[in-house]
């Protein structure tokens, strides 16, 4: 791929990287309102836990197909519509007073718009952007966004809840997504290649039934079910987790804010290293979730101090979201970039199927045994597996050779 103006790029990382900061931030700052939610419906966490956790498994469910219109037409009319529906969930979430209302308004409306203007879209348009040899940190930035408007949003919406009220801190969430809007313009094509031939295409089923067939592509996604069950959560319970070990509210919203901003340092880390480093990206992969499991287990054993809190989730912010690059980069490698929206939405399935177990599991085992301890432990033995998992992925591909032009487009 030739390269391209600097500048149209330039504005297309901030395109990217600042609609994932909206839909991200206002997303990942749910958890701090559960506990409101539940208090004001009377439904119970378990009830409240599972529509936050129909979110996680929606939000997956969407990609494929948000990436296959992305694929056949450009993300700007999928942007714009996954961009409207974060709001209207998000803005609904106060008038619902039932477990379906919640689902509705969490796991369908606002769930479905941030999967369609999620990671598979937004990561795609990226990826055809740049050169192979920018791709990583390119990602880097966008993901690096998402973790920003975490690091953004969760102190503002603390901060609102305490001054209005949690339905006002909410509805103003709801209203900062639609900053995002004009992010759909600047991204609705990719920019033209001059005299670039044009290059028969792979039909999207074929690429599925290839991916699919390919164990290290497997192996992928079984890995990203872990981060997904750890992600989810982690945005969902933190909070809570917070409250259950006696500390103040405005921790859990630090907690949080701790969680995006250390993100940042990990996913533009990890943009560096796939760029410039030596290392693997199965490696990397495998690096993180050990250190994730790790930090649980110190977590476990360490008093449950504010700052001991606050460390704890600057760690876990170095991990949160750095495995995305990554992951995208070794689907683009596996590939190609002409159906990456759709092979990685497919990827992002499995780690919101872990997210849902996450989110919803977290909330059931607080109600049976009133702490999080057995979601811990169960973390530690998912962060193990994972790291175990991508060692047999073989990242050098004999494939472009073997594989259709139209596939390496």
């Amino acid at each position: 791929m030739p390269n391209t103006p600097y500048r149209p790029l330039l504005l297309v990382l901030i395109a990217a990287a600042g609609t994932f900061a909206l839909t991200m931030g206002a997303r990942q700052s749910m958890g701090l309102f559960v506990g409101s939610i539940n208090t004001q419906t009377a439904l119970g966490l378990g009830s409240v836990s599972l529509a936050f956790a129909f979110g996680q498994l929606w939000w997956g469910l969407t990609q494929p197909f948000a990436g296959m219109v992305t694929d056949r037409y450009g993300p700007g009319r999928v942007l714009v519509v996954g961009v409207l529906l974060v709001a209207l969930g998000t803005a609904l979430i106060p008038l619902m007073t039932s477990t379906l209302g919640l689902i509705l308004a969490i796991g369908v409306l606002a769930a479905g718009g941030a999967g369609m203007a999620g990671p598979a879209t937004l990561m795609a348009a990226t990826t055809r952007l740049v050169p192979p040899d920018k791709r990583g940190l390119a990602t880097g930035i966008v993901n690096a966004g998402g973790s920003f408007g975490q690091f953004i949003f969760a102190p503002i919406a603390q901060g609102i809840s305490a001054a209005a009220g949690w339905m006002a801190s909410v509805q103003t969430l709801a209203a900062l997504t639609l900053l995002a809007l004009p992010a759909a313009w600047v991204l609705r094509a990719p920019p033209a290649v001059p005299n670039a031939p044009a290059a028969p295409r792979e039909a999207t089923g074929t690429a599925v039934k290839r991916a699919l067939a390919d164990p290290s592509y497997r192996l992928l996604a079984a890995g990203f079910f872990v981060c997904g069950f750890h992600v989810a959560f982690l945005g969902t319970h933190l909070p809570g987790v917070v409250a259950a070990c006696g500390l103040p509210p405005e921790v859990g919203a630090w907690s949080l804010a701790m969680l995006g901003l250390f993100n940042i340092v990990g996913s533009l880390g990890i943009g560096w290293l796939m760029s410039r480093g030596p290392w693997r990206m199965k490696s990397l992969l495998s690096a993180i979730y050990a250190m994730r499991g790790l930090a649980v287990l110190l977590f476990l054993l360490a008093p449950k101090t504010t700052p001991v809190m606050l460390v704890f989730a600057a760690v876990m912010g170095v991990t949160f979201l750095s495995t995305v690059p990554p992951t995208a980069g070794l689907v683009a490698r596996f590939f190609g970039p002409a159906n990456m929206a759709t092979l990685f939405g497919l990827v992002m399935v499995t780690h919101q199927m872990g997210g849902f177990l996450g989110a919803y599991l977290g909330g059931k085992a607080f109600e049976a045994f009133g702490s999080y301890d057995w979601i811990w432990y169960a973390d530690i033995v998912l962060a193990v597996a994972a790291a175990l998992l991508h060692l047999p992925i073989k990242e050098t591909r004999p494939g472009p050779a073997a594989v259709p032009s139209a596939a390496r487009a």
